[in-house]
């Protein structure tokens, strides 16, 4: 039985695979769950990003955390690490976010945080999932009535804790710095800001006009084209993006070229390396890592753990081993010195400080390691289910492998948010490696998985 959870929460297409009764069911478990051994009804935060569907999904939570007896927190929009923190200073029992990330307007999700800031283990997602099918068939679970049916509370001026909380965590200026900023029509449009403005930079904003449709829309971490340009043309020392929910950060240098999660985590932990601020001189990262990402923290005396694609997954072995760096290629960066999440206001900050103080240009971040060519292709697919099983499939991978030997690898997962196969290959040449894929994705189309 395919499991309700993905790898972040419960996505689709909004009113489609994700609908509003499916929204009521989650927000009914939630306050069965999470109030289940507190004398006093649970109190739950909810927060979104701008997309269209948020309100909608957030009434029908809402109403199911009151029809279950507790009390709703509503903040509004905001990005997800800040219902993270905020869930976790104002002693809620969870956090909830609606927010389906860097996918189009037209999908959402629906995504748990514990009231200690971090996300779910598999194993309590799961136990809500039982409740949602019970509620699915007979919903015998208690109703609050009279003065017990939950209350709702809204409070958009919490964003003011997250802004003076995220300002904090740097200790230098940025004046002088000039900077544009990428919004990606999101989460983050309020908020980041705010906070560069406080710390001094010389700013200018763009894609900061959300309007229920345009988030991620050309724009943001997963389309950094238009803000390589405006770093160019704007003379500007440093560009930010974040993507919809804002928990990633990439940034693109003086020159107009990408400096993505690979080349953040290089940098800072040189940084906290040089500092003796770099747990156990070890850094977590998933299998998506650059070649060159493992070279360079090697050449520097760093170890690198490797888990699988997910910041869940990143954050779990951080956390078992006391690890305080760790995060993705694509700009999930978790700093466990301040956040219990990827948060990619405070990546951006750390980054910015780190050229602040000591007087670089965002350049040298990116030549801090070798890029190996790296190429991503994507399979849109009926069904995820048994590709890795298929012996063609199996097959082309291999051969893909041998062509490539010991210079390069391959690596095929499915998407844990959308209906894809995604098949990267990693190499000196760029050009075969997009034979490579080519060659592959062709053979996953052709079996239909």
């Amino acid at each position: 039985m395919t499991r309700l959870f993905g790898t972040d929460g419960v996505r689709g297409e909004a009113n489609k695979e994700l609908t509003a009764e499916l929204a009521y069911k989650l927000g009914r478990a939630a306050a069965l769950y999470f109030g289940k051994d507190d004398n006093d009804a649970c109190r739950i935060l909810i927060g979104r990003d701008p997309r269209i569907s948020g309100a909608m999904f957030e009434s029908a939570l809402a109403a199911g955390i009151c029809s279950a007896g507790g009390h709703v927190i509503i903040t509004g929009i905001i990005p997800t690490p800040a219902v993270a923190y905020l869930a976790k200073k104002y002693g809620a029992n969870a956090g909830i976010v609606i927010s389906a990330s860097h996918n189009p307007f037209h999908d959402n999700g629906i995504k748990f945080f514990g009231g200690d800031g971090y996300k779910l283990p598999d194993e309590v997602e799961d136990e809500l999932a039982e409740i949602v099918v019970k509620i699915n068939t007979d919903d015998i679970f208690p109703r609050a009535v009279g003065k017990n049916i939950g209350t709702i509370e809204y409070r958009h001026d919490l964003i003011h804790d997250y802004i003076d909380y995220v300002a904090s965590t740097v200790r230098v200026k940025l004046t002088g710095l000039k900077i544009i900023l990428d919004c990606a029509n999101g989460a983050a449009y309020e908020s980041m800001p705010a906070v560069l403005r406080r710390l001094g930079a010389e700013l200018i904003v763009i894609n900061d006009n959300p309007d229920g449709i345009n988030i991620n829309e050309e724009c943001g971490s997963t389309h950094l084209e238009y803000l390589q340009k405006e770093v160019l043309s704007h003379a500007a020392d440093i560009g930010i993006a974040h993507d919809g929910d804002a928990d990633r950060c990439l940034c693109v240098d003086e020159k107009g070229r990408i400096i993505d999660g690979d080349h953040i985590i290089v940098a800072c932990a040189l940084a906290m390396k040089k500092n003796n601020r770099l747990n156990n001189n070890t850094v977590v990262s998933t299998v998506m890592a650059n070649i060159g990402f493992h070279k360079a923290l090697r050449k520097n005396g760093c170890h690198v753990e490797v888990t699988a694609v997910g910041d869940r997954y990143v954050l779990e072995n951080m956390k078992k081993n006391n690890y305080n760096l760790g995060g993705e290629q694509s700009g999930h960066v978790i700093f466990t010195d301040f956040a219990t999440t990827g948060d990619g206001l405070i990546t951006a900050l750390q980054v910015l400080a780190h050229i602040a103080e000591n007087k670089i240009k965002s350049s040298q971040i990116v030549d801090v390691m070798t890029t190996y060519p790296q190429l991503l292709f994507n399979v849109r697919v009926a069904s995820k289910n048994g590709w890795d099983s298929n012996e063609l499939i199996k097959k082309a991978i291999k051969d893909g492998e041998q062509e490539l030997g010991c210079d390069g690898r391959i690596l095929v997962r499915p998407s844990g948010t959308e209906p894809l196969i995604r098949v990267m290959a990693e190499g000196p040449d760029q050009k075969q490696l997009e034979i490579i894929c080519q060659s592959i994705g062709t053979v996953i189309q052709e079996q239909q998985c």
